[in-house]
């Protein structure tokens, strides 16, 4: 089997029988692992012994029967090419995640494990982003990836697909699961996950055949925020689950970024409020860069690229766009509040909302709404960027 470099078969199984022992979480495994330390130490543990360290009796009895059956999926599915298990005692565990109240004592890994000692950057938000959400998501994900973060997320749908795509362009992710390594979850990033374990790292405290409960979230979120040296939140709503994320990150010592939207916007709301509680506000990936900029330093291969927000090309516009341009703003606003406001017609208005939404500079909100991306420019006032 691949498992874990360094761990023999027996020391794999003490630390599989330990860790998914009924009753067993994380901070029983903890207090066990400091006072006998190691597994298989604990094994070979007294019931007396281990009631006086307060563990539950049902606890208890999990250890000392010593049920392999609860072992056997994760011994076949390390016994697969690139399957490995890492332990919290292992040299390869991540420094900054051994750091974290509780942290998972195994770690389920598919594809490259080196990409855990790169400093990770977390970027979060919205299962239900607007398309500005997701563009940002994705091209804040690839510059910092090619300036030498690896972008770490959930899998989830919206923000988090967004953010793995984006740095699967232009360097490497961190997909933390929810459910076992042999869950893909939601079902549609399928492919997804595949490339990211090809291409990447997948990697989940849960053993194989675990599916996704709610209450496996909150622990994923955890690893997200203890794996990195920070976390970015694109876009949230006041109840997102990421904001727990960000919680997290801040509670053990991490930084956080958020981006601003639209007061209209209620996926803009949840990032509002962390900026009040003292996130950093985040125009452009340079802001965080410059924010972690100590480590910059000791990278080996820097890549210089642009500004995401500075990449579109700007086009020049006849009067009639130059109308449009003044009457559009960031926060949407209606068809008919346009050609109110630039006095053309119908026809005119729709069709030129349509070659601009084509080409990047406009988006597109329910309801019939639009609101602007990028500025256009003026044949007359030179070029300007967002």
């Amino acid at each position: 089997m691949d498992g874990t470099p360094g761990t023999s078969a027996s020391e794999m199984e003490a630390w599989l029988l330990v860790s998914l022992a009924s009753g067993i979480g994380s901070r029983y495994f903890q207090r066990l692992l400091n006072h006998y330390g190691d597994p298989q130490a604990i094994l070979g543990a007294k019931g007396d012994e281990l009631k006086q360290l307060g563990l539950p009796q049902p606890a208890i009895d999990a250890l000392l029967s010593q049920d392999r059956s609860r072992i056997e999926p994760s011994l076949e599915w390390l016994t697969h090419p690139d399957h490995q298990l890492l332990t919290l005692k292992d040299e390869g565990y991540p420094s900054l995640l051994r750091q974290i109240d509780a942290p998972p004592p195994l770690l389920f890994l598919v594809g490259d494990e080196q990409l855990l000692q790169q400093p990770q950057l977390a970027i979060v938000g919205s299962r239900n982003p607007t398309t500005t959400g997701l563009d940002n998501a994705r091209e804040f994900a690839s510059y910092l990836a090619a300036a030498g973060f690896c972008i770490t997320s959930g899998l989830a749908q919206g923000i988090d697909g967004a953010a793995h795509q984006g740095a699967l362009k232009s360097g490497s992710t961190i997909a933390v699961m929810g459910t076992g390594p042999d869950r893909i979850y939601p079902g549609s990033h399928k492919d997804l996950a595949h490339q990211i374990a090809d291409q990447s790292l997948l990697i989940t405290e849960f053993p194989p055949g675990t599916q996704a409960r709610a209450e496996n979230f909150p622990r994923r979120n955890r690893i997200i925020s203890g794996l990195s040296l920070g976390t970015l939140v694109v876009e949230a709503t006041l109840q997102s689950g990421s904001l727990i994320t960000a919680r997290l990150s801040s509670e053990q010592g991490r930084e956080v970024f958020a981006i601003p939207g639209s007061i209209h916007n209620p996926q803009a709301r949840g990032c509002h409020a962390l900026i009040r509680q003292g996130a950093k506000l985040v125009e452009s990936a340079q802001d965080i860069i410059e924010e972690l900029g100590s480590l910059f330093a000791t990278l080996e291969n820097p890549v210089e690229t642009q500004i995401p927000g500075q990449t579109l090309e700007i086009v020049e516009r006849d009067a009639d766009y130059q109308l449009l341009d003044q009457a559009l703003g960031y926060d949407p606003v209606s068809v008919d509040e346009l050609i109110t406001r630039t006095g053309l017609t119908a026809e005119a208005v729709s069709s030129m909302l349509l070659l601009l939404e084509l080409e990047g500079h406009v988006s597109s909100a329910p309801g019939g709404y639009y609101c602007r991306t990028d500025r256009l420019t003026s044949r007359h006032s030179g070029r300007e960027s967002i």
